[in-house]
């Protein structure tokens, strides 16, 4: 910080430019405990910026990476569907570079082993990087060789030397999650065999503005991700992106192929250029191309509360799915509490039985939605809606019907199961 103003964590170029103001909010995996109701929330400034300089869209630092993920309650092993897509993602590597029993498979934030057990079941030796301890201990239990460390470059070089280096490197939704994103970039270069592969799986911002997901905005995602900006950084680090594929992954995401600049055996594809070259054209290297974004947020803010303030005049019985990060975002932008919502559920015991952070709205386990039968079922993890609506037809027995207020606030029938 200097002179109040924050400068850009990729090119330290001050930042002058709002992307959205969303006020102040809690840190979104912060749940609170029933003996915790009473205490003082920490509340932080949730306002993202752009860089004039290289179109990175960013939040301040307020708070450690060590306080966000020291007792961590994501885990990713909840998601059915996420859990088919790293599945498929195995196969695929396997099938396209040259990864055996030989090589070493390692993932930065792997969080409770949900991908990399699909590479152990293949025969292949692994190593999981990550930070929180709670979470790494379940991968361990699985038998996943997991290191309990923040990715950086300091690292790189400790399990370089340790266990050598990587022929494929991941992560999954970690790059958005690191304040010092030129350190983790530049551990990647360290810790890549001459001839391994990268790959980064993130959300696209060209499809957070499009689909207007605000509620993708939280603390703990520092950066917002272009595949330009992205190329800028790898680059800046000696490493190129030499392919990408756009994902339908929480609500459209990108996966990046990086290699080192001088590995001449993987050749740039043409959708490197067509990705690049569309970016260009739709002026997300302009600020222009940023400015009207707030607005559209303070729109789905209203239509979203006209919706919630119709129904409960009626009467209706509103409940929440989900206690997602993004939901958090919503719900405390929008000031949604238990005056519209009465609960929310989620599968995750670590979650169940505690409280929303701000809004203290209490989290049970899904089993609560047939004993307390809604008229609407609110789904935060709207990149879920399908699996969730899929999963819980049986609310169409009293009439329930579910809800999805991105990109616009949607009802949906539940989906008839044939008899």
């Amino acid at each position: 910080m200097e002179n109040n103003v924050s400068v850009c964590r990729f090119c330290k170029t001050p930042l002058k430019h709002t992307f959205v103001d969303l006020g102040m909010s809690p840190l979104c995996q912060d749940h609170v405990k029933p003996e915790e109701l009473k205490r003082m929330e920490p509340f932080y400034p949730l306002h993202a910026y752009v860089c004039d300089n290289c179109f990175l869209v960013q939040l301040e630092e307020f708070v450690a990476p060590s306080e966000i993920f020291n007792d961590y309650a994501y885990f990713s092993s909840y998601s059915d569907s996420w859990l088919k897509h790293v599945s498929r993602y195995t196969d695929q590597m396997v099938e396209r570079f040259p990864i055996g029993p030989n090589s070493l498979v390692a993932e930065m934030a792997s969080n409770d082993g949900y991908l990399l057990q699909y590479f152990v079941n293949k025969g292949i030796p692994v190593l999981g990087i990550e930070p929180a301890a709670n979470v790494a201990e379940y991968a361990i239990k699985k038998g996943i060789r997991t290191e309990v460390r923040f990715f950086g470059v300091e690292t790189a070089k400790v399990l370089k030397e340790k266990y050598g280096q990587a022929d494929l490197l991941i992560g999954n939704n970690v790059l958005a999650h690191v304040p010092d994103i030129n350190d983790l970039v530049g551990g990647m270069k360290v810790f890549l065999k001459p001839e391994g592969v990268i790959t980064m799986e993130f959300p696209h911002l060209l499809r957070l503005v499009e689909g207007n997901q605000f509620d993708t905005i939280y603390h703990e995602h520092f950066s917002y991700l272009s595949f330009s900006t992205v190329e800028k950084i790898f680059k800046h680090h000696g490493l190129a992106l030499f392919d990408v594929e756009e994902l339908p992954t929480h609500g459209g995401s990108i996966r990046i192929y990086g290699r080192h600049e001088e590995d001449a055996s993987k050749p740039v594809s043409d959708r490197v250029t067509e990705l690049r070259e569309r970016e260009r054209k739709l002026g997300m290297l302009t600020l222009e191309y940023y400015r009207d974004f707030e607005e559209r947020v303070h729109e789905t803010k209203r239509k979203i509360l006209e919706f919630l303030i119709k129904v409960k005049r009626e009467g209706k019985k509103v409940v929440g799915y989900g206690a997602p990060g993004k939901g958090n975002t919503l719900l405390n932008y929008c000031g949604i509490r238990t005056d519209f919502l009465d609960f929310t559920v989620d599968r995750n015991p670590h979650k169940q039985n505690n409280y929303l952070p701000g809004t203290l709205i209490p989290i049970y386990a899904p089993e609560k939605i047939k004993e307390f039968k809604p008229d609407y079922v609110f789904i935060l993890p709207w990149n879920l809606k399908d699996e969730i609506i899929e999963s819980h037809s049986y609310i169409g027995e009293w009439g329930g019907k579910f809800v999805v207020p991105i990109p616009e606030v949607k009802i949906y029938e539940p989906v008839k199961v044939p008899s």
